[in-house]
Parts: C-alpha cells; structure tokens; sequence
C-alpha cells in the first residue's frame, strides 16, 4: 500500500455520468483527498460519501476536492450518487487496476479497503488513513483539508 511521501499513481476512470477523470487534471484545481471503498449502497459507504457530502462546500472553499472510487459500475455510482445527492466525483475501476496501483486491493483480491489519500498539487501523499469499518479517520483527514482541523 503506498505511504506518505510516495507519488500517486495518475489514472483516467469514468465517473458517475460516464466523463473521464483523471488525477493529474484534477491536481491542477486543488489538494485532494482520494478515497476507496468497497461498494455502494452498504451501511459504511453510504455513511462515508455523505459524510463527505457534508463537507464538500468547505472542501472546495479551501481549494481542495475530494473523489471515491471502487469497482461498482458508472450505473451504480449514477444511482447512488443520486439517491445520496452526492456531489462529487465516484469512480468505476472496472479491473481494480487504480485499486491495485494503490495497493488498496482486499485480501486474496476480494474487495477493497478502505482507505483516503490526501494528494497535494505536487502528485505527492500527504496523509493515508487507512480503517475498514470505521469513517471517523477518514473524515478528520477530510476536515484537516478544509482548514478545520488545521
């Protein structure tokens, strides 16, 4: 799994509404806080992206954004995004290549872990929380970007 100080790997994913992303364009509007998760619509992801839902408005006003991604399909992260009023960006990593170049793969390559990176604008790993069921970590490293916690 990378660490702090290791340089994020660039990926093009489609997102929710079928449009490439990729990191390095995204790096040129701000830090991000790049983050995995298993799958849509269970109880700790949906927890998760709302939580950062709440945050969103602070994380752009601080030049920052924030980005999920998991092997679920452009449909799924569609209806969830949707149902959840979810704002940014959700990812499909369709053979978990970007999820493998993480290192952020579940055991024996089933599932995936979750875990939130905050990438600066230089490509490089600020911060990596990594807690399978439990978002508090993953939030604060959120709110860290925003200058709450700063």
């Amino acid at each position: 799994m990378l660490k702090e100080g290791d340089r994020a790997p660039d990926f093009s994913l489609p997102n929710q509404r079928g449009e490439t992303v990729s990191l390095a364009t995204e790096l040129t509007k701000g830090e991000l806080a790049l983050y995995f998760y298993p799958a849509d619509f269970t109880p700790v992801c949906t927890a998760e992206a709302c939580a950062f839902r709440d945050t969103y408005a602070e994380l752009r006003q601080a030049n920052a954004n924030v980005i999920g991604i998991s092997p679920q399909s452009v449909e799924s992260h569609r209806r969830f995004a949707e149902a959840f009023n979810i704002p940014f960006a959700l990812l499909f990593d369709a053979g978990k290549s970007v999820i493998k170049a993480y290192g952020v793969d579940g055991p024996f390559g089933w599932g995936v872990r979750r875990a939130t990176f905050h990438i600066g604008q230089d490509g490089i790993i600020h911060k990596r929380v990594v807690s399978d069921l439990f978002v508090g970590g993953h939030l604060e490293l959120v709110k860290d970007l925003t200058g709450v916690l700063k």
